[in-house]
């Protein structure tokens, strides 16, 4: 199943996709798509409709953050082992994590704005795991069954607020409009293995990145299970995962980052696509 909110920001309706994929409006069944829709009775409700039966919503309206109310967005770093290498770091022998602010979360076609002061914006394709059932101290043999589904991430990036303004990377991850999501969640039957599937990233028009999460350091199971050592995670939490080689960082012979006028497209296999146009910052801008 797969499972997304659309309509104008902040007005967002509960849908899902039908067979031929067109929006399904799920707004009859249930008021949102909340972490309580994302595990036990809750996801089986909604995995029993039919969505022939549901009203179709025509046109082609925004996508927003397919779940609302996500309370943690933790990531993972340094997890594919060349792009590691092109960041002139050391493979982990432990999975990275820090943490993107909830604020940055955005829809998945909605624009990125480059901060204020920023130099260095950069982009990451991504595979997010969208927590269906609590985790804490979970053994990785059982890690997946607290898995509600996965999404598809652009983990964008400010590398010098991230590296070189002292502290931890979460300066450079969490800034507004840096955690596009969606453009659905799709739940775990679905996808199968999810070790499996192909990434990609084009810049305007040009690829930047093609990967596939098999070649993960850390795999799914692995990630849920360390991270549970460490926090609870609830429904609804969002754990993006790693992204492959080609980021802007590590463009040869020199790096170069977004700006302005730039168009992102990436996808991952059986995840849809997204597609984000970058403006800079302006004082008159909305947050």
């Amino acid at each position: 199943m797969k499972l997304l909110r659309y309509g104008p920001k902040g007005q967002e309706k509960p849908g899902t996709l039908d067979a031929e994929g067109r929006i399904r409006d799920l707004s009859g069944v249930v008021a949102d798509i909340t972490p309580d829709q994302l595990w036990g009775e809750g996801l089986a409700a909604l995995k029993a409709i039919d969505p022939e039966t549901l009203p179709l919503v025509e046109g082609a309206p925004r996508y927003g953050v397919p779940v609302n109310g996500v309370r943690k967005f933790i990531a993972i770093g340094l997890n594919f082992a060349d792009h590691a290498a092109e960041s002139n770091l050391p493979i982990p022998t432990e999975p990275v994590v820090f943490t993107k602010a909830v604020s940055c979360l955005t829809g998945p076609n909605d624009t990125v704005v480059i901060p204020r002061g920023s130099e260095k914006t950069d982009w990451e394709v991504e595979l997010g795991i969208v927590i269906g059932q609590r985790a804490s101290y979970v053994d990785q043999a059982d890690a997946l069954d607290h898995v509600a589904g996965y999404v598809l991430i652009n983990d964008v990036s400010e590398r010098a607020f991230q590296t070189e303004r002292g502290g931890t990377w979460d300066k450079g991850k969490g800034c507004d409009t840096f955690g596009p999501v969606g453009p659905w969640i799709v739940t775990t039957d679905e996808v199968g293995d999810v070790q499996t599937l192909d990434m990609w990233l084009d810049l305007n028009g040009q690829r930047m990145q093609t990967g596939n999460t098999r070649t993960m350091i850390f795999g799914v199971a692995e990630i849920v299970s360390y991270v549970s050592q460490f926090m609870t995670l609830e429904p609804g939490d969002l754990i993006t995962t790693g992204t492959p080689p080609g980021v802007g960082l590590g463009q040869k012979p020199e790096p170069f980052y977004l700006k302005a006028g730039d168009v992102m497209e990436l996808g991952i296999e059986k995840l849809g696509s997204q597609r984000q146009s970058v403006v800079a910052w302006s004082k008159d801008m909305v947050a």
